[in-house]
């Protein structure tokens, strides 16, 4: 059910008969049920009693309950007041029992345990063969609450700690570890590609001649190696004549792989589809 609150210019209370006063002759809801106004307060209006519930605190367990009731009083944890810390106990596993049974399982179990230390304190002692005195029988209890305090203050330590995510972030920093410039590699797809187009520029300038010449490809890579001497790069459409025919073209092209096989020569491309280069990778004596 909504609320809604009258308006500000609104002081008149509600009349006799329940309905909500008049602004500028039109009616004020007093609230919405479903979505639809309520103008008259409803006689069989009940508000079951678990309607509102107000938990003040949260514990994780039967030996945290424990725990805060002894250190909120100021009990000294090793001479445990049993009747009552058993009663305070008790009332709390009562209150929990009635609004959740599963999770008071755990707390009964508690509460027969502090019930039964309770009882053992009010008996006479009976010392066992070979001891002087009874033993305590809160010893138990007391050394299970010990470790679990100390378990509570360490994870309460862990917790405070920075943790990366919730109370900061790592900074990630970029740095370039080589100044010196890394050309792409020309993949064998971009070396046909290239070599498709000097050919289709070689069929257009080309005339029809009918000879037989020996061509050596050791001397292409001679004449390759003379051309990129004294010079530091020099791009690959530059190395081949198209007016030199066909079988020219594919003996120089021979020759340039030979070249690169043998580690003599070397073939860069500044980025992706731009224009390739040719070097060689030492410096003639």
């Amino acid at each position: 059910m909504d609320i809604a609150s009258p308006p500000e210019h609104s002081s008149a209370a509600p009349s006799a008969d329940g309905l909500a006063p008049l602004a500028d002759h039109h009616p004020v809801a007093l609230a919405r049920l479903y979505g639809q106004p309520l103008f008259k307060i409803p006689h069989d209006l009940y508000i079951p009693p678990d309607a509102l519930e107000v938990v003040l605190e949260a514990f994780e367990g039967p030996l945290d309950l424990l725990l805060y009731l002894i250190r909120k009083q100021n009990f000294n944890i090793l001479d445990i007041p049993m009747v009552d810390v058993t009663a305070q106990y008790l009332g709390y596993v009562e209150e929990v029992r009635s609004r959740n049974l599963e999770l008071a399982a755990e707390y009964l179990l508690m509460a027969a345990m502090l019930i039964e230390i309770k009882s053992r304190m009010l008996l006479p002692p009976k010392p066992k063969e070979g001891e002087e005195e009874a033993a305590d029988p809160r010893a138990e209890l007391v050394r299970r609450l010990l470790e679990y305090e100390k378990i509570k203050l360490a994870a309460q330590h862990i917790h405070a700690l920075p943790q990366e995510g919730r109370d900061f972030v790592q900074a990630q920093v970029f740095i370039e570890q080589s100044l010196q410039p890394r050309f792409p590699d020309v993949s064998a797809a971009e070396l046909q590609a290239a070599w498709r187009d000097i050919l289709r520029r070689a069929e257009l300038v080309q005339h029809h001649h009918i000879s037989r010449e020996a061509l050596s490809v050791r001397e292409y890579m001679s004449q390759i190696v003379r051309r990129l001497q004294g010079q530091r790069f020099v791009t690959f459409e530059s190395i081949f004549a198209p007016a030199q025919g066909r079988a020219v073209l594919v003996v120089t092209f021979i020759a340039l792989l030979e070249l690169a096989k043998e580690t003599l020569l070397e073939i860069t491309q500044a980025e992706a589809f731009a224009p390739i280069y040719l070097r060689l990778t030492y410096t003639p004596a």
